[in-house]
């Protein structure tokens, strides 16, 4: 019904969009990262909705698995009977069925049947067009998401090693695939062989009798190769690949992965034009699995969608990236953290994110995971990390350690935001004889930690009046775009900027998502040339200069279409930032 989707944003900030907006036919994505945030949604919505809610606690086996599969299954109920309620409404006066057509395309079947439905006076056709239309209201997709990577490994309550089965990414995976809900889940942050390979304890994920997957598979993507990679090893499992979701590796939200240097309408096109060879050699591969299975023969390739997502912020951006690479739909995130309708966002967090300019937003050391993480510098969080430090007591406590992973002092893992390993840390760097300089430096890199665990999730906890085990505070990690939207939306004003059917809400000085992308991969090379100045090897060497080629080619792209983006400042912008580009001279660093 929508030709966009609402990506998964953090650990709570569309943690229940789903039951905001599905019921007018917009899909988003919830993350299953926090089985402790998802399991007090759980209980926040069963007293608001009237259902009976009984706690999954710690102490039960496959909790974390169990209490997903509770909660998803509490939406699917929840937005079915918003559904249902929403078809018997009217169509002749403001209600959320009028609503629901009004959030449409301009060119939707549903809008133009209720147009004739307005104009007719004959009840025949009207009683026809109000079946069609009633018909045709249909929820919007509740999908998940798992980062691949935060698998962290579990015990029993006696301290016993649990099996693989039980690790984080799996047991995510099986509360989803235990729900009944038919919708897909989306694969981030990389490739990890054993999640994938969990996939076929499940039916679900392979075509049925009558060739339907109750269960889809998105990989979320920042470059072609990787889904060639990842789409063959699936495919050769059995598992259809129903949407490759293309992210820029800079320009987006949350935990930034930025290619070597390739740019987004690069990646674009290269999809576009390998699209169909793809999907005929992962049907291949597929097939001999289904074969070999005896699952039912599929007369026709699957549909295999291609999105794109992060940055996007006009209807111009929208339409030309979806007509001119041939896309299914877009993802629209950072703006909608604005949209309480849609997300959830603490008030005081929306007033921080309105008012943040450019040089508010920024790239940070902040993740435990090591992988830059897109950042605002006036969060709750920040103030408070900031605080620690200056109080002399840097780091976080750690509850939940879904972010564990470091062993330098310990067997069992530790997460590097906490306030154990910052402690140990700092002590060890005490004892080296380091110049004051080269200190600052390296007391800056362990202290910039801070705890995404419980500050993702502290929204959620403050909007719903829920209560955290400790006092968290809000941490947001907005795409850079956000600087060009600038205060509180409606649903139905954000969506009429996306289809260009109501007044455009970001500032009239934003430069193309093209431009922007540019921009930060540039940027980014400036900092990386920097970061090796006094490091320098031949590997590092040759690294740059594949970036700082992959940027050219990527210009040169750029020209090629510029006549097609309808946009005046485009070429301008461009011939600035190649200028940029000439000006880095990567023998400098040597």
């Amino acid at each position: 019904m929508h030709n966009f989707h609402i990506p998964v944003l953090g650990l709570s900030f569309s943690i229940d969009s789903p039951v905001k907006v599905a019921q007018y036919g917009i899909s988003s994505v919830v993350s299953l990262s926090n089985d402790e945030l998802i399991e007090d949604m759980r209980s926040h919505y069963s007293n608001e909705y009237g259902h009976n809610y009984s706690p999954i606690t710690d102490k039960e086996e496959d909790y974390r698995a169990k209490r997903i599969t509770g909660y998803l299954d509490l939406m699917k109920n929840i937005v079915d009977n918003q559904i249902e309620e929403i078809k018997t409404e009217s169509l002749d006066e403001a209600s959320n069925l009028t609503k629901y057509i009004d959030l449409l395309p301009e060119n939707s079947q549903l809008k133009l049947w209720h147009q004739g439905y307005l104009e007719t006076d004959d009840e025949g056709i009207k009683n026809v067009l109000n079946h069609l239309i009633r018909s045709g209201i249909t929820a919007g997709s509740i999908d998940v998401n798992i980062m691949t990577k935060l698998n962290k490994a579990n015990v029993d309550s006696n301290k016993n090693p649990l099996g693989p089965e039980y690790n984080d990414a799996l047991a995510a995976l099986r509360g989803f695939a235990n729900s009944t809900l038919e919708s897909s889940v989306v694969f981030s942050a990389g490739f990890n062989p054993r999640l994938y390979s969990y996939l076929e304890q499940f039916d679900d994920f392979f075509p049925n009798e009558l060739g339907a997957i109750k269960k889809k598979v998105i990989l979320k993507v920042s470059d072609y190769r990787s889904a060639v990679i990842q789409g063959k090893f699936l495919a050769k499992k059995g598992i259809w690949i129903s949407e490759f979701r293309i992210e820029s590796g800079l320009n987006c939200g949350g935990h930034a992965f930025p290619t070597e240097g390739l740019l987004l309408g690069d990646i674009l096109n290269e999809f576009k034009d390998n699209r169909e060879s793809l999907q005929l050699e992962l049907f291949e591969l597929c097939s001999a699995v289904w074969d070999k299975k005896e699952i039912a023969t599929l007369n026709a390739v699957p549909n295999m969608d291609i999105s794109v997502q992060g940055g996007i912020g006009t209807s111009e951006e929208q339409e030309f990236l979806l007509k001119h690479y041939n896309l299914q739909k877009t993802g629209w995130g950072t703006p909608f953290l604005l949209v309480p309708e849609a997300t959830t966002v603490d008030d005081a967090t929306i007033e921080k994110l309105a008012k943040a300019k450019s040089k508010d937003l920024y790239l940070s050391k902040t993740s435990p995971l090591g992988v830059p993480f897109n950042n605002l510098k006036s969060s709750q969080s920040e103030e408070l990390r900031l605080s620690r430090i200056e109080k002399g007591k840097p780091g976080s406590p750690c509850i939940k350690k879904y972010l564990v992973s470091n062993t330098e002092f310990s067997k069992e893992p530790i997460c590097t935001a906490s306030r154990k390993y910052q402690d140990k840390k700092i002590k060890e760097l005490d004892t080296k004889d380091l110049e004051t300089e080269a200190y600052k430096e390296a007391y800056e890199n362990i202290v910039v930690k801070a705890c995404l665990c419980e500050d993702l999730s502290a929204t959620a906890y403050t909007n719903y009046e829920m209560k955290p085990k400790i006092s968290a505070t809000a941490a947001i990690c907005p795409g850079p775009n956000m600087a060009f939207f600038s205060r509180k939306y409606s649903l139905k004003e954000m969506v009429g900027h996306i289809y260009g059917n109501g007044p455009s809400l970001s500032s009239k000085s934003r430069p193309h998502v093209f431009i922007n992308e540019l921009k930060m991969y540039i940027d980014f090379l400036e900092t990386e040339v920097q970061e090796f100045k006094n490091n320098f090897s031949t590997k590092q060497e040759k690294y740059l200069e594949s970036f700082k080629a992959n940027i050219e080619k990527g210009i040169k792209y750029y020209e090629s279409i510029s006549s097609e983006i309808k946009l005046p400042t485009f070429s301008t912008d461009l011939l600035g930032q190649a200028s940029r580009l000439r000006l880095i001279g990567l023998v400098n660093v040597a």
